[in-house]
């Protein structure tokens, strides 16, 4: 499981694939670093109605899973690999959660560490 915090780029609406299946994509902006990426991602099947109401340029903490899958091209007889960021919880970060917080995961994780000390040379734990 992997989180992303960042703005909504683009919204698409759901795409009917077949039958049984549904997706919906969307792009986010992570701008945790100082190059922003735009990542695409995509909820699938009843995951897809967690974007309503949506908005460009909202920020959300997204929560998703990284797939991977292998296609024969016919035409070719070769393998071609692909992979997919499919999301599975969608929360929009209010105004007093996403002020001063510009960052992933590592990021805030390592600033907690070093507020509260943890590795520094005077730690009291014994291992």
């Amino acid at each position: 499981m992997y989180e992303l915090k960042g703005s909504v780029k683009v919204v698409s609406e759901t795409a009917v694939i077949s039958d049984k299946f549904k997706k919906r994509e969307f792009v986010i902006t992570d701008d945790s670093s100082q190059y922003p990426q735009d990542i695409a991602m995509q909820l699938t099947q009843d995951n897809c109605d967690k974007l309503n109401g949506v908005k460009v340029g909202d920020r959300l903490l997204v929560k998703f899973n990284l797939r991977g899958r292998a296609w024969n091209d016919p035409k070719t007889g070769k393998d071609r690999y692909f992979n997919s960021l499919d999301a599975w919880f969608i929360q929009k970060e209010s105004a007093n959660t996403s002020s001063g917080v510009k960052g992933g995961i590592e990021k805030n994780f390592m600033e907690d560490a070093i507020s509260t000390g943890i590795g520094s040379q005077d730690d009291s734990l014994p291992f």
